[in-house]
């Protein structure tokens, strides 16, 4: 059974997550990745959850303010043996919840087009295409999404 812990950007198990998703990231946005990392820094992000099987870190997801009563979904990733399980939809439910408890009431993401099983995800979540927002504005391989939160 999968258990999510609600934690913060300290924690081992959310930073070695981290790393291999900037493996991945890396081998999907080739010479673009330099220009997302920069985008994608943990220090400071105080709402994480990781998500474990047997004891085991096996997905992660965070937000962070973004605006006022809007939180910005980050660092979402599942190890690729525990995907199509459910694992990221359950880390992104309860970062929903943690948000809604916190008086926000929407959430935006930005993912890349090369990561069709993310963007599926979202959709799926309720998230809905919107023109890139901030710093993802005018970046071609960029997708960006909201939800508002009941």
């Amino acid at each position: 059974m999968i258990t999510l812990t609600r934690t913060n950007s300290h924690t081992t198990d959310f930073t070695n997550l981290v790393a291999l998703l900037d493996e991945d990231l890396a081998k999907r946005d080739g010479d673009e990745h330099e220009f997302y990392a920069r985008l994608n820094k943990v220090d400071g992000i105080r709402n994480i959850v990781v998500a474990y099987l047997e004891g085991k870190a096996i997905g992660c997801g965070s937000f962070k303010a973004y605006e006022p009563g809007v939180v910005e979904i980050k660092r979402m990733f599942v190890l690729p043996e525990h995907r199509g399980k459910g694992v990221a939809a359950a880390v992104l439910a309860e970062l929903e919840q943690w948000a809604e408890e916190e008086g926000h009431t929407g959430c935006v993401l930005e993912t890349g087009k090369k990561q069709p099983e993310a963007i599926s995800l979202y959709q799926k979540s309720g998230y809905t295409v919107i023109p890139n927002y901030g710093k993802y504005a005018g970046i071609e391989n960029s997708v960006c999404m909201m939800k508002q939160l009941v």
